[in-house]
């Protein structure tokens, strides 16, 4: 038996509801895409049996890691959605330098805080940008050591006040070493002059 043309077939057009009502929503189309924290999304492209494209965003203070558009194929996102990152201000220390010198950090970054010679830190030397755009720990601060106390390293106390960095202080060790040696072998010179 012909259909009659003009007319659909109430069989197709059972089949046609029934598939819409009964298959999964992401045979229908793509599932809606992945929500980003601290940011959102914007539909590029839309279509019910096509390629859904959309392009993500971040809130101020954040930063975007990752592809910023994604698309919709065989009912899956690719690539993996983006992150937004926290920004974090560059920590500020005086008479120190950083590990890593930049104007910004994103989140989970971590930086080595230094003191220049004739500094002691105070505070943690490894700080890192947290989700809430900030240092954690606090960042340190170079307080001044005072003359007193480097005159002791000559003696090789309070080494490490002076030269909070370990590769310094194993430099002015190795020297302060070496200065003894010297000193030894001058008396020793001495002593055979006289006899």
């Amino acid at each position: 038996m012909k259909p009659v043309s003009g007319r659909k077939s109430p069989v197709l057009y059972l089949l046609g509801i029934l598939t819409v009502l009964l298959c999964p929503e992401g045979l229908q189309g793509c599932i809606p895409p992945p929500e980003v924290k601290h940011g959102h999304f914007t539909y590029i492209q839309k279509q019910t049996w096509g390629t859904d494209v959309v392009e993500y965003e971040c809130q101020e203070g954040y930063t975007l890691v990752g592809e910023a558009r994604i698309s919709c194929r065989f009912f899956s996102w690719s690539p993996p959605a983006p992150q937004c990152k926290a920004l974090c201000p560059k920590p500020e220390i005086s008479n120190g330098k950083l590990s890593v010198e930049k104007d910004q950090y994103v989140s989970s970054e971590t930086v080595t805080a230094r003191c220049d010679p004739g500094y002691r830190m105070v505070g943690s030397q490894n700080i890192f940008c947290s989700e809430n755009k900030s240092w954690s720990p606090d960042v340190p601060k170079c307080e001044k050591v005072s003359a007193e106390v480097c005159e002791a390293v000559l003696k090789g106390q309070k080494l490490l006040q002076c030269h909070p960095n370990a590769m310094e202080a194993k430099v002015v060790l190795e020297l302060h070493k070496l200065s003894l040696e010297i000193e030894k072998l001058e008396q020793e010179k001495r002593k055979l002059e006289i006899a």
